[in-house]
């Protein structure tokens, strides 16, 4: 216990940049989840076939492998950024296939009938899927959305192993100084566990408020 109170501001270091990490990951993956719906539920084949492939692609691969890849790969080729905003940017592409599969799912229980009426009002594709199809759909998907949020939170410590000093690579740093592996890294999991205890209370109160009545 000793170890967690002499290097607190460490932790808190660490949790704070889990948690800009988390929340900025996040609000990528959501845009880049709408925009890949959007292409898989749309009238344009190739683009359909697009956002499938992406879809298929990110989700079969894992993100440790894009983080590597990104983080010492793209030097080599002239993309040079920051640790931290590489890494963001690579959880939020990889995340956002998932949330557009939760989209998808939300979209697709929306009864037919919702467009054909939004397309008989002269309303656009666009327009129909801003106003009346994601709206409804966004109400359905609102706890696998809080699922992946959390799990994107997880997520977030593997930036650790290319060299973002988030809350586990500060326990790793602590731990290393202290030798006091169990009180030290039971202390950082945690904080995830208050993190994601957060999120689903947060998710919980949101889906009963949301609730569409059946």
């Amino acid at each position: 216990m000793s170890a967690l109170l002499d290097h607190l501001p460490e932790f808190w270091q660490g949790l704070v940049v889990t948690l800009q990490m988390t929340a900025a990951s996040f609000v990528g993956a959501a845009a880049v989840g709408l925009v890949i719906v959007a292409m898989r539920v749309g009238p344009v084949p190739v683009l359909r076939t697009v956002a499938t492939v992406y879809v298929e692609t990110l989700q079969n691969l894992p993100l440790l492998v894009l983080l590597v890849l990104a983080v010492f790969g793209l030097p080599e080729i002239g993309l040079k950024a920051g640790l931290t905003t590489t890494a963001i940017v690579v959880i939020a592409l990889y995340e956002g296939a998932y949330i557009a599969e939760a989209l998808r799912s939300g979209v697709n229980a929306i009864s037919s009938g919702q467009g054909e009426a939004a397309r008989a009002l002269g309303l656009t594709f666009g327009q129909s899927l801003r106003h009346v199809v994601l709206p409804q759909a966004l109400r359905t998907v609102v706890q696998p959305i809080g699922n992946i949020f959390i799990a994107l939170t997880m997520n977030t410590s593997l930036a650790a192993a290319v060299g973002v000093v988030e809350l586990t690579a500060a326990a790793n740093r602590v731990n290393l100084l202290e030798a006091q592996p169990i009180p030290i890294f039971v202390g950082a999991g945690l904080a995830y566990a208050a993190i994601a205890a957060c999120a689903g209370f947060v998710t919980g109160r949101l889906e009963r408020r949301l609730a569409v009545a059946r």
